[in-house]
């Protein structure tokens, strides 16, 4: 899938180039969908951020934001 890899490769570069604003959505979209869902599925979305966070720092960008 050319188009996937590229959208990725994208992704990626702005990742490594803006960490903090990366790192900053990783953590509104979270507190989003904890509001959204009453905080139901906290312990799942802090789950999801930490990979999230785990991966960004694994590009070198940012530095892991625990929701």
């Amino acid at each position: 899938m050319a188009g996937f890899d590229d959208l990725r490769g994208k992704a990626e570069e702005f990742a490594k180039e803006n960490p903090e604003q990366v790192s900053q959505g990783i953590e509104q979209a979270g507190d989003f969908v904890d509001d959204k869902t009453g905080g139901k599925f906290e312990e799942q979305v802090d789950g999801v951020q930490q990979g999230a966070g785990d991966y960004l720092n694994g590009l070198g960008g940012g530095e892991n934001n625990e929701g």
